[in-house]
């Protein structure tokens, strides 16, 4: 009985959390269907005003922006410009100011450095309606603004003829206060090609390699070299050639691929060409190249030979010569001055007057006697003949 009651109790206890879920599940059920009803109503009759209220924040911002941007520049053109030498080019820069920008228009054209720590070369500039053109510069020669009046909207640069050097990135600067802006275009002038030489190498004998080059000096960058074979047909299958180095090389030359062979060359500024005349010779004897050098070697051994014995000969009779010369007494050599007349020659003379005493080898001859008489001689050596000297026992005999 008692266990009757407890499964009574437990049955209806569960029926009742039953029907409580299920009253709970129709709540929520319905609270989430009115939901959507009213999300659904609320979006279908507000759209219409969140729409408009977007559209004109988004006007407002737009131009609320471009006023405050101020100063705009562009260009049509490319960033990077390659013309050829010698040519012209116009840099563009057009510009538009903002209705806010009230200042005074300033446009500048210059060289950006390559160097950041460098400052920028101006090269232009246009300020108060004058144009001034910095030509302490190397790249002012030939620059001018491309419009008559600059402050229209267009501030290109143009220049009348290019070289290497205007190789650069150009920059242009447009300041009307407040605004301002800039563009930059970068300027490549591609060097055109020398004309190209052509020469051989090898010495174009049959059954050898020969090679036929090609080479221009001057030149923009990448070249590419052609070869192509104008007389007697086109190039051998066997030849190979070089693009980059302008090399045709015939690994076995023959009589068949003698004749005339063009070499084009190519950059993006133009082309050149040379041509040569390639032959086709036969290659000499070799036993009579072996003959030859055989000969020559010995003769100009034997040349060598006769030179030495030669100069031998010579240097040995130099010296024999001088030997005997330094040997020979010469007779032309004039004999030494007189002495001076000593006292006791003066006294000799005054005992003997007929004494004569003479110079030898010089101009006079002094007579002593009752007078003196100086007599000129002549240059040539003359005996002079002298009578006999007595001795005197005092001085003894007269000199």
């Amino acid at each position: 009985m008692r266990g009757t009651k407890e499964s009574t109790s437990t049955l209806l206890q569960y029926s009742t959390a039953r029907r409580l879920d299920v009253v709970s599940a129709f709540r929520t059920t319905m609270f989430r269907q009115s939901c959507s009803r009213w999300r659904s109503t609320l979006s279908l009759s507000c759209l219409p005003w969140i729409s408009g209220f977007l559209l004109c924040t988004a006007t407002l911002l737009s131009t609320e922006f471009r006023y405050t941007q101020g100063m705009q520049v562009t260009s049509n053109g490319p960033r990077t410009i390659q013309k050829a030498e010698g040519e012209s080019v116009t840099l563009g820069c057009s510009y538009t100011a903002s209705p806010l920008d009230t200042g005074e228009l300033d446009i500048e054209w210059s060289v950006i450095s390559p160097d950041t720590t460098q400052k920028d070369q101006m090269l232009m500039t246009y300020t108060s309606g004058t144009k001034y053109v910095y030509d302490n510069h190397p790249l002012a020669n030939g620059l001018s603004f491309a419009a008559p009046d600059p402050s229209k909207g267009d501030a290109s640069l143009s220049i009348a003829v290019l070289s290497p050097a205007h190789s650069a990135t150009y920059q242009c600067k447009v300041k009307k206060a407040p605004g301002v802006d800039m563009h930059k275009v970068s300027l490549v002038v591609m060097v055109k090609l020398s004309v190209p030489k052509c020469w051989v190498e090898g010495g174009e004998l049959v059954g050898e390699a020969v090679a036929l080059h090609c080479h221009s000096a001057r030149g923009s960058t990448p070249l590419t070299y052609t070869w192509r074979r104008e007389s007697a047909g086109s190039i051998p299958a066997i030849a190979t050639q070089d693009s980059v180095t302008g090399e045709l090389k015939i690994s076995n030359h023959s009589h068949s691929y003698a004749g005339i062979y063009l070499c084009e060359v190519n950059n993006v500024v133009g082309a050149e060409h040379c041509r040569i005349n390639l032959k086709a010779n036969k290659p000499p004897n070799r036993a009579a190249v072996i003959v030859g050098t055989i000969v020559g070697s010995l003769l100009l051994i034997l040349i060598l030979l006769v030179l030495i014995g030669l100069l031998y000969w010579k240097l040995s009779n130099r010296h024999h010569y001088e030997k005997e010369f330094s040997n020979e007494i010469r007779e032309d050599v004039p004999p030494p001055e007189s002495r001076p007349v000593s006292r006791y020659t003066s006294r000799s003379a005054s005992q003997h007057p007929q004494v004569t005493y003479s110079q030898v080898g010089g101009t006079e001859v002094n007579s002593l006697s009752e007078g003196y008489t100086h007599t000129p001689l002549s240059n040539s050596f003359t005996p002079v003949k002298c009578s006999a000297f007595e001795y005197d026992s005092k001085y003894g005999y007269a000199v």
